[in-house]
């Protein structure tokens, strides 16, 4: 097909970083429609899935359904909606669907620790608006994910400790191969002043 010749009706950010580094709370912030990648993990009980620290690895991306993100994505940019999985994490497992709508918004934010695998799909399909990775001290996001996991109750607090310290350790890696994924580091900041940009937003004013 001609450059050009598609026009996709909205276009997609994906937001990536490891969990914890404040991605939720920027689509949140945002205030635009969002696809939760997390929503197209596979169920607990699927066969094959990795295990890690005696539970399903739920940061390999062989637990998650990359093919059923893409095309949710795909009708999204074409149609301005799409029905997606709703996945309960504490139960491993979807317990049901939902709707995005884009609206009249130019850009749809999909949010997730597997969002940089989809880099080269959406630039392909013609529906990247931009691939972001945030990024902060390793130290904060650890804090902050494990603040977050004990009050969502998401895994015993022993494991919630063994696996935070893992990712610590392996955040600086992760962030590498999700770069050479396609990929660009932000901090929060920089990352929401850009895509608000590309939304047609003002930015927030600070006092």
């Amino acid at each position: 097909m001609p450059d050009g010749a598609r026009r996709p009706r909205v276009r997609i950010v994906l937001l990536t970083g490891a969990s914890g580094s404040g991605k939720t709370a920027l689509t949140r912030r945002l205030g635009l429609p969002v696809v939760m990648l997390d929503d197209f993990y596979l169920d607990g009980d699927h066969p094959g899935l990795p295990h890690r620290f005696g539970i399903v690895d739920w940061d390999d991306p062989r637990s998650w359904d990359g093919e059923g993100a893409l095309a949710a994505l795909c009708e999204l940019a074409s149609d301005g909606r799409a029905e997606v999985p709703v996945y309960d994490i504490p139960t491993n497992r979807r317990t049901g669907s939902a709707v995005v709508d884009a609206g009249s918004s130019p850009v749809v934010l999909a949010e997730g620790i597997f969002a940089a695998q989809l880099v080269a799909a959406c630039r392909a399909e013609g529906i990247l608006a931009d691939a972001i990775c945030l990024r902060r001290s390793p130290l904060v996001t650890f804090w902050f994910r494990f603040l977050r996991d004990v009050a969502e109750a998401r895994k015993p607090v022993p494991t919630l400790l063994r696996r935070g310290w893992a990712l610590l350790r392996a955040e600086p890696d992760l962030v590498n191969r999700w770069s050479a994924l396609g990929c660009r580091t932000a901090t929060p900041a920089q990352a929401e002043r850009d895509i608000r940009a590309l939304a047609g937003q003002d930015s927030p004013k600070t006092s």
